[in-house]
């Protein structure tokens, strides 16, 4: 058996890249042919019926309005209600046939068993189901000090995106529908200082790999993998909810703007409709994947290049705690984070950053 795993590590590497590259402009040619295809008979939305969860901000919001735009109906899911009420209104005027809305956290089984029965009784059919739910973060592992922020960040990342497609599925099946996921380039680009989102967004996207295959094509799947583009936390936000990228991100990592959250929307509901597997944006990321597999220790490199001592940042959650941000930091009203985990139900949840971070976050929201 050594002798045979030998032979097969010798010879299938360099045989299946020839073959590849032999057969990559036909390979090419079909995408063309299959993509142009999809372009000019894609899915017509017109009063077909999407759920969509995280429609509160950001992707999720916008995505709503894609959907709206192809007079879909829609049912908007999240915590904040108040929010969602705006949301319906404008989706109404650019053209939904009927919204609905409903508060739900999603990492509960019951909540999302109740918007999809609400759907059901409503509409009669599912179509679309989309997951925008996500929850990011800048610290470093080793330095978290109260380990109740574990299960927060991987309920929302993973079981926010898997009981609503639990739930919904039966009725995607008898309407040949489709499940659309928000995912993240941390999945398989592993960056510094996010650890638990990228296993939370890798655990993710596999699950809807194997999905995919066991489903057979009567229900399908769109993988949807952004890089770093804008959300709440770059207009000094900081809420741990639905539909928002929760990650706060120094000036000198990135400057995003609301557009690009609006582009990938629009691709997200394009490909959907057209049936595509996996919708990237931006797709230059791409790139990486050969320098991972066939050059890893230049991502290691230069990730060890965007740590620095300046850019340490010291992390300490008092999740399920019910202590105030502003009881730490001495009322100087920095951002909170609230919500619930299956496992905390203590309402207001606030994270807390000390020293140089808490520092550079009130002189952003300043």
């Amino acid at each position: 058996m050594d002798f045979l795993n030998f032979l097969l590590n010798l010879f299938v590497p360099p045989a299946s890249l020839i073959t590849l590259a032999f057969s990559w402009p036909a390979l090419c040619f079909l995408n063309a042919c299959e993509w142009l295809f999809n372009y000019n008979y894609g899915e017509d939305m017109d009063s077909k019926v999407v759920i969509i969860t995280g429609a509160s901000s950001a992707i999720g919001e916008q995505i709503a309005y894609e959907y709206a735009i192809r007079r879909a109906n829609l049912m908007l899911v999240a915590r904040r209600e108040h929010r969602l009420i705006g949301i319906a209104e404008n989706a109404r005027r650019m053209g939904a046939r009927h919204v609905m809305i409903m508060a739900a956290d999603v990492v509960k089984e019951d909540d999302c068993r109740r918007f999809v029965n609400e759907t059901i009784n409503v509409f009669g059919r599912v179509d679309h189901l989309v997951n925008t739910v996500s929850l990011g973060h800048t610290f470093y592992f080793e330095e978290v000090t109260d380990t109740s922020v574990f299960p927060v960040l991987l309920d929302i990342n993973f079981w926010g995106n898997v009981y609503p497609t639990l739930v919904a599925l039966p009725y995607l099946h008898q309407s040949n529908g489709r499940v659309i996921i928000n995912a993240s380039v941390e999945s398989w680009l592993p960056l510094p200082r996010m650890s638990l989102f990228g296993a939370a967004k890798a655990a993710l996207v596999n699950f809807y790999e194997t999905l995919r295959f066991e489903l057979k094509d009567e229900v399908g799947v769109t993988i949807a993998t952004h890089g770093w583009i804008g959300s709440e936390m770059t207009r000094g936000k900081f809420m741990l909810e639905e539909g928002a990228d929760m990650q706060w991100k120094e000036e000198r990592e990135m400057h995003v703007s609301g557009e690009a959250v609006e582009e990938f929307a629009r691709l997200i509901v394009s490909g959907a409709c057209r049936g595509d597997a996996y919708v990237k944006f931006p797709s230059w990321y791409d790139v990486f994947l050969l320098y991972r597999v066939f050059a890893p220790n230049v991502l290691n490199w230069a990730f060890r290049l965007l740590i620095s001592p300046q850019g340490t940042r010291r992390f300490s959650s008092y999740l399920g705690t019910g202590r105030s941000l502003d009881t730490v930091t001495g009322g100087m009203g920095r951002p909170m984070l609230e919500g619930t985990s299956p496992r905390h139900h203590t309402g207001m949840v606030p994270l807390t950053f000390s020293g140089q971070l808490s520092h550079q976050m009130q002189q952003k929201m300043d």
